[in-house]
């Protein structure tokens, strides 16, 4: 995939700039002076790039070298006068800012350092490109992986991500208002390999552009650490099904799914003795269906489902292993870590050079 084909406006610039930036810092800084000028920077180097109709690599030569007057001289000859000035000025300000500014920049995108990662999105004369939008219309599945957490390849996931959802909601746009067949986008380990800043809003609009998310976290705190208290609680309230596991350690996200499940009636009977005899009353008070110590203990294979417009039900989980086509995801699985360790094996076989003279 060609990350700067959305880059080639200040919006899409911007918003390429946003994920490098999610993926090095997590939202509590990302409004400090620094990161936003450093993502600032990235975005006018990223912008004049794609107008320019260079690799994406290329911002790592003008972030080694701020003097280069390449990308001002882009953005003046393609209208952008104004970016042009805003880069010249930080460029041209005290040492210590711009430096500062620069290396920033540079720890945001030093991922396109990785000769591996860049050879993934650079335009090669023999590999085919893929194309967010024509991929919105096929039957096809597109698998995005990457091994590492925060920084890596995560930048790029995300921005493939991104594209991809994108241009389904354009497509969608131009078919009517939603995809047909719809659109199911995965997002496991989102915290960690796709950092799209702005997820909880996409939430809100979504669905209703056939697009369906389904956004896979180990806690409610991870998904606070990238997309903070305000954007967790709205993705949280956008999803229409929210289905937890057990290994619930948090008290506080344990005691909020308890009343959200409610309370129950309980019927508790008294009884005093007098002179005039015994008596016996029966009241009714209310208690915790699920309290969260019993949350926190729920046994593997079961989980809480929170679906709109209905009361929180208990699920018994069937595992893939459980399922009839079992056999053959077992035997594509085994063939897949054989071809995986294969891979391994062959880039670190030892050869003769690894070896020291024998005694």
């Amino acid at each position: 995939m060609e990350p700067l084909a959305t880059a080639k406006t200040l919006d899409g610039a911007g918003r390429l700039a946003g994920h490098f930036l999610a993926a090095s810092v997590d939202a509590s800084a990302q409004g400090d002076f620094w990161s936003k000028a450093g993502s600032n920077i990235l975005s006018q180097l990223l912008l004049a790039a794609a107008l320019d109709g260079r690799p994406i690599t290329d911002i790592m030569q003008w972030l080694a070298f701020p003097a280069d007057r390449s990308p001002l001289d882009i953005l003046r000859d393609h209208g952008f006068a104004a970016v042009a000035a805003q880069l010249k000025g930080t460029v041209e300000g005290p040492p210590e800012t711009r430096d500062g500014i620069y290396e920033t920049a540079r720890q945001y995108a030093a991922a396109l350092l990785n000769t591996e990662i860049a050879a993934w999105v650079t335009p090669q004369k023999d590999v085919a490109e893929f194309r967010p939008a024509d991929f919105v219309t096929s039957t096809d599945t597109l698998f995005l992986l990457s091994k590492d957490g925060g920084g890596g390849a995560s930048a790029l996931i995300a921005a493939c991500a991104d594209s991809v959802m994108r241009a389904a909601t354009a497509q969608a746009e131009r078919a009517g208002g939603r995809l047909d067949p719809p659109m199911l986008a995965i997002l496991d380990e989102a915290a960690n390999v796709c950092k799209i800043s702005d997820l909880p809003d996409l939430y809100s609009h979504l669905g209703s552009r056939g697009i369906i998310p389904i956004t896979i976290l180990q806690s409610y705190r991870q998904g606070q650490k990238v997309w903070g208290d305000a954007g967790m609680d709205a993705m949280w309230s956008a999803s229409t099904v929210k289905v937890i596991g057990s290994g619930i350690d948090d008290p506080d996200f344990a005691d909020k799914l308890s009343r959200l499940i409610g309370d129950h009636d309980v019927e508790t009977t008294s009884t005093s003795h007098s002179e005039s005899g015994k008596s016996t009353s029966v009241s009714m008070r209310q208690e915790r269906i699920l309290p969260a110590d019993a949350i926190r203990a729920l046994p593997k294979g079961t989980a809480l489902c929170f679906a709109t417009g209905m009361r929180a039900a208990m699920l018994d989980l069937r595992p893939w292993y459980a399922e009839p086509g079992a056999k053959e995801l077992s035997a594509a699985s085994a063939r897949a870590s054989q071809a995986i360790t294969a891979r391994a094996n062959a880039k670190h076989a030892p050869s003769q050079g690894d070896y020291g003279t024998a005694a």
